[in-house]
């Protein structure tokens, strides 16, 4: 090549680079034709926060594969380059107007102090084809926001004996690991239980990553007899640098349910003809309301008396038992065999009923009375025999 078509070349070069020089500001002009920038070289983040960096490579002389690499990073930072969907460590620049893209992918860790910081980036094509990028990052500390514990439906409502079961989310809005111990106030006699969403497992605690959450199904089981009202069960989350609280409402509805029996829970018992026989019946209010002017009545075959110590019983608190006696007389020409005899206990909003089996025998006299009549009759019938029988 001549010495004036090299000028000329040299002067071409120089005048394209002084027309980029003047479209960019001086201080983005690399030496060696290679240009590593960003459009934001300088943000604010906060500790734990992920950047990402848009990088650009414009090339002033030949096309050349540069290589990509993390110069400099604050201790305990990390960082890498990236591009086509994978990490990478070089990359083709052409010359001219056109660009070559990556990606620069920042963590900050969890733990980062305030202050300022920088990460240099550098492309190297060889030769002493290169530059590198400054990045400036302001990092505040991190503001630990307090951490959630609800429910979607904190209320419901159902009839004594239900087990309730709501859905609750545990939230970490922390920067750090924590352990949650799980509770809840329940009144005496009610149980409650905490489960991970969709295990079958019991948890007395449960730890959360930072920024994690945890769906929690809480199982809330009252007495049987649980009176009607309105309870509130307080919840808690509690780790060692925070508190979460949550309540839950329970409305108990009403329930009515009345069982007769006897104590020892036989329905069977024996009775002679025409004499009085006592039974103790127990009358338990099973619902969570009082019954009150509990009726007892009866149904007994023909000829046959059954009356009740007490015929109504005034009031029978919620799960407690009342005992009656019932006394039985069988007619006083009933057979010898068994009978059936029904009780029954009602209010206007429950009752209940039992059938008692009665085995009724006659009098010892009686029988004595016709053994003697039998004998009388066949001594008769015999010497009846005897004296005209040799006729």
């Amino acid at each position: 090549m001549s010495a004036k078509n090299q000028i000329c070349r040299g002067t071409v070069a120089a005048a394209a680079a002084v027309c980029l020089l003047a479209a960019r500001p001086a201080t983005a002009q690399a030496a060696g034709g290679l240009d590593l920038y960003t459009d934001y070289p300088g943000m604010t983040a906060k500790a734990g926060d992920s950047l990402s960096f848009d990088l650009e490579l414009d090339n002033m002389g030949e096309a050349c594969d540069a290589s990509l690499s993390v110069q400099s990073l604050p201790e305990g930072w990390e960082g890498y380059i990236s591009g086509g969907g994978g990490q990478i460590s070089r990359i083709h620049v052409p010359n001219g107007t056109a660009s070559a893209t990556a990606t620069f992918q920042l963590e900050v860790p969890a733990d980062a102090a305030e202050g300022s910081y920088q990460v240099v980036l550098a492309a190297d094509a060889g030769g002493g084809v290169s530059d590198t990028l400054t990045l400036d990052l302001a990092v505040s500390e991190l503001q630990v926001s307090q951490g959630d514990f609800s429910s979607e439906y904190p209320e419901q409502e159902g009839a004594a004996g239900t087990s309730f079961s709501f859905n609750a989310t545990l939230v970490n809005n922390s920067g750090e690991s924590r352990s949650y111990s799980l509770s809840a106030q329940t009144p005496s006699g009610w149980q409650a239980s905490f489960k991970p969403s969709g295990e079958s497992t019991q948890v007395a605690s449960i730890e959360l990553e930072p920024g994690a959450s945890q769906g929690l199904t809480i199982a809330v089981t009252p007495p049987e007899n649980v009176e009607a009202g309105e309870y509130t069960i307080p919840c808690s989350a509690i780790s060692g640098s925070e508190t979460l609280n949550m309540e839950l409402s329970i409305t108990v509805t009403e329930k009515y349910q009345m069982d007769l029996t006897t104590p020892d829970g036989l329905l069977s018992f024996s009775a002679q003809a025409g004499a009085d026989s006592d039974v103790t019946l127990s009358i338990t209010n099973n619902g969570n309301v009082a019954l009150e002017n509990v009726n007892l009545t009866s149904t007994a075959p023909t000829g046959w008396n059954v009356s009740f110590d007490t015929p109504t019983i005034e009031v029978v608190e919620a799960g407690s038992t009342v005992e009656v006696t019932a006394h039985v007389t069988p007619s006083e020409d009933a057979l010898t065999g068994d009978y059936v005899v029904t009780m029954r206990a009602s209010t206007s909003e429950a009752s209940d009923s039992a059938e008692f089996r009665v085995s009724v025998e006659t009098s010892m006299v009686w029988g004595v009375v016709a053994v003697v009549i039998l004998a009388a009759v066949l001594g008769v019938i015999g010497w009846i025999f005897r004296k005209y029988g040799r006729r």
